[in-house]
C-alpha cells in the first residue's frame, strides 16, 4: 500500500514539476508548483514527518504561493509570446540530461537495493514537533539567532532602499527634466497645439522658464 502512495504522490509531483516548466501562462505555473508542494508534503507524511508536512503546506504552499500569485496578479503579466529559440540545442542536450538521472537513480534503485541489509523496525522521534522544538532551542539555538537577525537585516535594507528621499509637500507636482512638455499643461491659455521643449527638474524651474507663477512656491504666494 505504501508503495502504490509512494509511486501516486511522486508521479504527481513529477507532473506538476513539468507542467510548472511548460505551462505559458505564469498563473497556472505557480497553481501547478502548489501541487508540487502538496505532494512533497504527503510524501513527508509517509516518511512519518508530520511537522514537516505541515510547514510544508503552510509556509510554502500557503503564505509563499499566496504572495507569488499576488504579484503576477498584480503585474498582470500576459500569456507568454513563443519566439524564436536561439540555442537549439539545448532542446536535446536537457533530454538527454534528464534521461542519464533517470537511468542513474533507476540503477542506484534497483542495484544497490539487493546489497542493503535488512534494517530492524526502529521507532525514532525525528521529524516530529517535540524533537524538532528541542533541537531547535537547545542544540541550534545560536544558528536560529543569527538566521533570525539575517532576516531582520533584510527587512531594513527593503525598507531603507524603498524610504524617499525627500519628503513633498501635499499637492506638488514634480516634473522631470528632458521632458518635451506642450506649454498649455502649464498654462491652460495656451493654444494646444504649441509644443515647447522645456528641460527641467522641477515644477519651479519649468514655471520660471514659462513665466507663469509657481503656485507651489510659498515665496510667491501672496
Amino acid at each position: 500500500m505504501l508503495v502504490i502512495l509512494f509511486i501516486l504522490f511522486a508521479g504527481l509531483a513529477i507532473g506538476c514539476a513539468i507542467a510548472v516548466v511548460a505551462q505559458r501562462n505564469p498563473l497556472y505555473s505557480a497553481i501547478s508548483l502548489i501541487g508540487v508542494f502538496v505532494s512533497l508534503a504527503c510524501l513527508y507524511v509517509m516518511l512519518a514527518a508530520p511537522f514537516i508536512a505541515a510547514v510544508q503546506v503552510i509556509v510554502y504552499a500557503g503564505a509563499i504561493m499566496v504572495l507569488v500569485v499576488f504579484v503576477i496578479m498584480l503585474l498582470n503579466v500576459e500569456q507568454e509570446e513563443r519566439r524564436r529559440t536561439r540555442m537549439k540545442f539545448l532542446i536535446p542536450a536537457a533530454i538527454v540530461l534528464a534521461a542519464v538521472l533517470v537511468a542513474e537513480a533507476t540503477y542506484i534503485i534497483v542495484v544497490f537495493d539487493k546489497f542493503q541489509p535488512k534494517p530492524e523496525a526502529i521507532v525514532s522521534d525525528i521529524g516530529l514537533t517535540s524533537s524538532i522544538g528541542s533541537a531547535l532551542f537547545t542544540q541550534y539555538l545560536l544558528p536560529f539567532e543569527i538566521t533570525s537577525i539575517l532576516l531582520l537585516m533584510a527587512i531594513v535594507g527593503a525598507m531603507t532602499l524603498a524610504r524617499r528621499l525627500k519628503e513633498l509637500p501635499p499637492g506638488a507636482a514634480v516634473i522631470p527634466g528632458g521632458q518635451v512638455l506642450p506649454l498649455n499643461l502649464l498654462d491652460p491659455t495656451a493654444p494646444r497645439d504649441e509644443p515647447l521643449a522645456v528641460e527641467a527638474h522641477g515644477t519651479t524651474e519649468v514655471a520660471d522658464l514659462l513665466g507663469i507663477p509657481d503656485d507651489h512656491d510659498p515665496s510667491k504666494r501672496d
